[in-house]
């Protein structure tokens, strides 16, 4: 195991300075990250490719993605909003006198991104978490995922050596590759650490949570644990569009052989003859794919045991040809009676891979039980029409307690960065529903506020003085304005 206590010391040694770095200087290292990752051309995507069988088309739009979220964060630098300033002003007349009070955010300290398995670049070394920590002015200590350490090592070194070329402080960025769940302990039970970020299953998330929670000062932990994604089929929606719902359902169950946190692994609709052809032609869809090589051999052994265990359960039917195989991530269709699936807890559990369980109903009331029986997802989805809406119009309220995410009728693959995007949801989807792992606010789960009372005006932060130097967006006695503080 590596030396944490000396890695951890470095890293809050580099947040002391870091922290007061301006936010153009912070913009400009995330643009030189990105740059360099561009930099290391078909290189990287030949490395990642070779540990993660990803095929390349793939890993190109990821690159492009995690460049994106680096020059995003870079952005929101640079307009300067992010850090909430709020200014009131002194009333000496008030009895008690009001005093001059002025808030903003503040980075947290310095913080321990886990890297995922699924995501080589999106979610990795410098994905979302490590770009939105480095943006808000936190030291980061990456845990490489080792199933692509090589790849994890070369974007390592494109941050290192962008973090020389705009002068930021020695380690504000350390990458830890040791595999050993003692190391991952030891990171996030260090007294150094006052943040962690986590990408992955449920089992690690959640001990990760335990470890921090039970530190002499627990830290906030920010796990995204997966998700089934329940959907929702209504049947107005079925009877008018069953095959072509059922075609573009099969592309997203098996997108990227299902190994995505919003794979739709549970579909549940009302037992009809819609339903069936429904049912029949995303079978016939997903007996069309072509099976694939998965992200590593730990997947693939997961993806057959989860699989072949929920096939094993008492009355559930499998509904495509192919089983589940020790090489290949096989699709994977099944289908159960409501009063089996909400009698066993088993068949709600995620399977991560291109399968998904669809759940018949006997009526609308059974529907709306079994969807809220599946705990917190990061999305849901409905698949219904302006006249299934009006015969249960409760759906629609119903979905925002279930996830962070609600869609209609689409599907949940695909997660846009953007600042309206949540990718989180209530636990067991995330330890905290109140933030999001995508988009510009990703960066609010590394802050915390801090008021400033009758401090001197020259000693503000630039972000709270009164001729607003920065020139941006505050709360000014109630009134938001760019105005200066007169």
């Amino acid at each position: 195991m590596s030396n944490i206590s000396e890695i951890t010391k470095k890293a809050a040694l580099a947040f002391e300075q870091y922290a007061f770095t301006t936010p153009l200087q912070r913009a400009h290292f995330l643009e030189t990250i990105a740059t360099n990752i561009e930099a290391l051309g078909d290189s990287l995507l030949e490395q990642a490719n070779k540990e993660t069988n990803l095929p390349m088309p793939r890993l190109l739009g990821e690159r492009g993605r995690t460049c994106f979220q680096l020059r995003m964060f870079a952005t929101m630098l640079k307009e300067g909003n992010y850090v909430e300033a709020s200014i009131d002003t002194a009333i000496p007349t008030k009895t008690p006198p009001k005093p001059d009070i002025r808030k903003m955010m503040h980075p947290i300290g310095p913080v321990v991104v886990f890297g995922a398995s699924n995501f080589p670049f999106a979610y990795s070394t410098a994905g979302g978490d490590t770009a939105s920590v480095l943006a808000v002015g936190c030291s980061v200590i990456v845990k490489a995922h080792p199933a692509h350490l090589a790849t994890s090592n070369m974007v390592a070194e494109a941050i290192v050596q962008a973090a020389k070329a705009t002068q930021m402080p020695e380690n504000v960025f350390q990458h830890v590759t040791d595999t050993s769940f003692e190391t991952g302990k030891a990171l996030v039970q260090d007294e150094n650490i006052y943040a962690l970020g986590f990408t992955g299953s449920r089992t690690g998330g959640r001990a990760l949570l335990d470890y921090a929670s039970t530190r002499k000062n627990p830290i906030p932990v920010f796990a995204e644990m997966g998700s089934v994604n329940p959907v929702l089929l209504l049947q107005d929606a079925l009877e008018k569009n069953a095959e072509t719902i059922a075609k573009n359902y099969a592309g997203s169950i098996t997108l990227g052989m299902g190994q995505f946190c919003t794979n739709p692994g549970i579909l549940i609709g009302i037992k009809s003859e819609a339903l069936n052809t429904f049912a029949n032609t995303l079978a016939n869809e997903m007996n069309a794919i072509a099976p694939s090589a998965m992200l590593h051999a730990g997947i693939e052994a997961a993806y057959l045991k989860n699989s072949s265990h929920a096939l094993a359960q008492k009355e559930v039917q499998c509904l495509t040809k192919n089983t589940p195989s020790s090489n290949n991530g096989y699709p994977v269709l099944t289908t159960v009676n409501a009063d089996t699936f909400l009698s066993n807890p088993d068949l709600a559990e995620e399977v991560f891979g291109p399968y998904s369980i669809l759940v018949q109903c006997n009526s609308i009331n059974e529907l709306k039980e079994v969807w809220k029986s599946i705990q917190g997802q990061i999305s849901t989805t409905i698949m219904g029409t302006d006249v299934d809406f009006s015969n249960a119009p409760e759906l629609l309220n119903m979905s925002l307690q279930i996830a962070g995410r609600v869609l209609l009728n689409g599907v949940p693959t695909g997660v846009e960065v953007c600042d309206s995007m949540v990718h989180g949801g209530p636990y067991p989807a995330s330890t905290d529903s109140r933030f999001t792992a995508v988009g510009v606010n990703a960066a609010k789960r590394w802050l915390r506020p801090i008021s400033f009372q009758n401090w001197s005006n020259h000693l503000l932060p630039m972000a709270l003085q009164n001729t607003n130097p920065l020139g941006i967006w505050r709360n000014i006695n109630g009134a938001l304005t760019k105005d200066e503080v007169i």
